[in-house]
């Protein structure tokens, strides 16, 4: 006997067949064509978020959102980042269904935001800036009632797991208003986790929060993806998208500039600095070291090559050679490698 799932795909096939003869021959771009529609793509990464020619207009006339395209994948930590008034909040807005859309659309694990926005929302989870919640309520009450909300059954379980691991479950009968405002941010995460969403925002989850608390709140990040949360973050801490991030986009004046992998954009942005401290000031450089990216500062004391890790790994050690040919001598030398903020910095001027 023949497995199932080949007797399946013959009797595809011969369908195909059977309706594409025409003048007793079978036409063969009409049967590949059917055989390339029955044999799905394989191991494409699924987007979870699609925002496509998204613009958002106030009635002021001001463009928060420029035709803005972008995917996010399944189960990855994205990072956006941009400057105050870049349009961030604005964008993680209008994909929770908390600001409406001028054009464009949205979908979010494969729900339209706008025509099935019961079952959008209820796939995300979303930590906002701003502490808005009831100061009269308990912890527990008030994670409960946020649970709720998305008509989902009462799951004590859950709720205390979530509490657990926010180091809030000490603080569940406490009101909010008794809280220090770190833990009303967890009491915000909690909330956000409260219905088990597959996608978590967190828009500058750890701006004014104490060092424990990001920690903790990274380490809950990297658990979350463990179980195939997709994350999106947005943060002034650009060393914690750098440590934390799978993918970098960058916003600035409604458009997003730049969507790229952390590791190769590190590697096409990303540059290298030679600092040799010279023994003797020079008052300009000389000619022959015109094919290198060097600059005098410092009273001419301090000579910086800037050069690609990769591509110009060799060149460093011939600038060295030629150096010590026009007898120039340096008594110290140190590296500095680009960091994510540097990249950020200059895209963002770039485009500005």
């Amino acid at each position: 006997m023949r497995p199932l799932h080949e007797g399946t795909r013959r009797e595809r096939t011969v369908k195909c067949e059977s309706r594409l003869v025409r003048g007793g021959r079978i036409e063969k771009s009409h049967e590949l064509a059917c055989k390339s529609d029955y044999e799905k793509p394989r191991n494409r990464v699924q987007s979870i978020i699609s925002v496509k020619n998204l613009t958002k207009t106030y009635a002021s006339g001001f463009q928060a959102l420029k035709n803005v395209n972008l995917e996010i994948r399944r189960g990855e930590i994205f990072a956006l980042l941009g400057p105050n008034g870049a349009g961030k909040t604005t964008l993680i807005g209008v994909v929770c269904g908390t600001i409406n859309p001028t054009s464009g659309t949205v979908s979010a694990d494969g729900h339209d935001i706008i025509k099935e926005y019961r079952a959008a929302r209820a796939k995300i989870g979303l930590v906002p800036q701003e502490l808005s919640t009831d100061m009269f309520e308990t912890v527990w009450d008030t994670v409960c009632f946020s649970r709720g909300l998305f008509g989902k059954p009462r799951n004590d379980q859950h709720i205390e797991k979530v509490l657990r691991e926010l180091s809030l479950w000490d603080k569940r009968s406490n009101k909010i208003m008794q809280l220090s405002g770190g833990m009303k941010r967890r009491v915000l995460i909690a909330k956000a986790l409260s219905h088990e969403p597959q996608i978590l925002f967190l828009d500058e989850p750890t701006a004014g929060v104490d060092v424990d608390l990001r920690r903790d709140m990274w380490q809950m990040v990297r658990s979350l993806r463990e179980t195939g949360v997709t994350i999106i973050l947005t943060t002034h801490y650009i060393e914690e998208a750098e440590q934390m991030a799978d993918r970098i986009g960058v916003i600035n004046k409604g458009e997003i500039i730049l969507v790229e992998e952390k590791a190769a954009l590190m590697e096409k942005l990303g540059k290298k600095e030679l600092i040799l401290q010279l023994q003797e000031p020079l008052s300009a450089l000389p000619d022959s070291l015109g094919e290198y990216e060097l600059a005098l500062s410092d009273e001419g004391r301090r000579l910086t090559y800037t050069f690609h890790a990769e591509r110009d790994r060799s060149k460093m050690a011939e600038l060295l050679r030629k150096l010590a040919e026009l007898g120039i001598e340096f008594k110290d030398l140190q590296t500095r490698e680009s960091s994510l903020e540097d990249i950020f910095v200059n895209l963002v001027r770039a485009k500005s």
